[in-house]
């Protein structure tokens, strides 16, 4: 079931889209991957999703890859004594440790003591989405004093979050700690790590996971944009969550921070994600807005291996149409003349070792011959994501003798994961890319493909080899 486009749709599982016959025809409207959000509901609902993604994979017999989203810390005021108060502009407004006493139209209980020990004169507090804005006038280890920036109305619970300032708290909770190891014991492929402030974040969560999963870092906090490379560089994969950065910094700031996300990523040749609210409307409509088709279509246009839907196909009305309707636009997208001199024009620079090298022979030849298919064997996902990151005009397969490998790939940019048996030698792996291709229906008797490998098979990071061979 090749989806004749190359990049890749996420899919938010929730409400909307629990029973088997939703989920199966999400993937068979175009779903690649789906995310299990560990925000909501409870670890068997969770489980009873995946049990059911699995059955479709077999009777499918296509890998599909599945993201466990972990909640990360939630930082929130604590209750109010009479239910919402207003907050005029220009008031003062306290907030501090005390959760014995519910707050009232002075103060608010804040239980949350990383806050305060990372506070300065002058930062700003947001409270409710960024709804209220407070600015701290002076502050100590267990209160700070504030003033209504922005007012409106606080509630029980808000959230509060603190842009530009590295808290010194630990992305994963409690929680967090239990459903990693839960889904861990369930074979999730990929892991969505919130809270991302540092590389050390990311250091942690790979410390845990032990190589069990690839670890995706969601870029949702100001302090993760200022150690991008660092971030890059450690994770195996990125989440734009511009929820999130759109709460924390100026939403003007966001386009051009995903546009550079989307560039660190593709430099370093690690899938990159964009998420949230990308085809928002559809939650309560049939189609989305004529911005929300174009919001889209620009992460197409600048090489985002995959876009994310979230409440449209969680909580929505129109869950199956909402992907169907994102299957089109990509496609449409990279029908687009200019699509492909957009992913040329942002080809980045290449550093001189053997996998490079490689990746850019063959995506010089696949575009030279008009191949049928560009084919990476690899056994760790490697020589598919390095060929993934030439971006060549050709669909790649990724032939892995590696189930979790292949459910992985299915993330990435162009890659069609199949599974396959160990080859012994160079020969041995041609003729079956030339099966494979064939049998995928990406090639036909006559046509040539581009054959990527390392040698020796079976090691990881040895893509050292390139081999041209015609379907016979």
């Amino acid at each position: 079931m090749h989806r004749n486009r190359n990049a890749k749709i996420v899919a938010t599982l929730g409400p909307a889209s629990a029973d088997r016959e939703t989920i199966q025809a999400l993937f068979e409207a175009g779903a690649d991957v789906f995310r299990l959000n560990f925000s909501h509901g409870t670890q068997e609902d969770h489980k009873q999703r995946l049990d059911t993604i699995r059955a479709i994979e077999r009777h499918a017999g296509r890998p599909i890859g599945v993201l466990l989203d972990l909640q990360g810390p939630k930082l929130r005021l604590g209750t109010f004594a009479k239910g919402p108060i207003m907050l005029a502009e220009g008031a003062s407004f306290r907030l501090d440790l005390n959760t014995d006493k519910p707050g009232d139209q002075t103060r608010a209980p804040m239980p949350h003591p990383e806050i305060f020990n990372a506070l300065e004169v002058g930062t700003d507090l947001l409270v409710d989405d960024g709804r209220v804005r407070l600015r701290v006038e002076s502050f100590g280890p267990d209160f700070a004093e504030t003033r209504v920036i922005a007012g409106g109305a606080v509630s029980d619970r808000k959230g509060v979050n603190v842009p530009g300032v590295v808290l010194p708290l630990s992305a994963l909770t409690e929680k967090d700690r239990s459903d990693l190891d839960y889904g861990l014991t369930l074979g999730i492929d990929w892991i969505a790590l919130s809270f991302v402030q540092r590389p050390e974040d990311i250091v942690e969560i790979k410390s845990i996971v032990k190589g069990r999963a690839r670890i995706v870092a969601k870029l949702e906090k100001p302090a993760a944009i200022l150690s991008l490379d660092a971030i890059v560089a450690e994770t195996d994969a990125v989440m734009v969550a511009r929820g999130d950065l759109g709460v924390e910094m100026p939403p003007e700031q966001v386009p051009a921070i995903q546009k550079r996300i989307v560039r660190a990523c593709r430099e370093a040749g690690k899938p990159v994600i964009v998420a949230t609210q990308m085809l928002e409307s559809m939650v309560t409509a049939p189609v989305p807005t004529r911005a929300e088709a174009s919001d889209v279509a620009t992460a197409i246009y600048d090489g985002a291996d995959a876009v994310m839907l979230s409440a449209e196909s969680a909580s929505g009305k129109y869950p199956v149409e909402a992907v169907c309707m994102m299957n089109s636009i990509i496609a449409q997208t990279e029908a687009d003349p200019y699509y492909r001199e957009a992913i040329k024009a942002s080809q980045t620079t290449h550093i001189p070792v053997p996998s490079d090298a490689i990746g850019v022979a063959v995506r010089s030849v696949a575009e030279l011959l008009n191949v049928a298919a560009v084919v990476a064997y690899t056994s760790s996902g490697y020589s598919a994501l390095r060929m993934a990151r030439e971006r060549p005009q050709a669909p790649i397969i990724g032939m892995t003798p590696r189930r979790a490998v292949a459910r992985q790939l299915a993330l990435t940019w162009g890659v069609y994961p199949v599974l396959c048996h160990d080859v012994q030698d160079v020969l041995e792996m041609s003729d079956w890319a030339c099966e494979t291709a064939k049998k995928e229906g990406l090639g036909k008797t006559g046509d040539t493909i581009v054959v990527s490998a390392g040698v020796p098979f079976n090691t990881s990071g040895t893509t050292n080899l390139m081999r041209i061979a015609q379907i016979g």
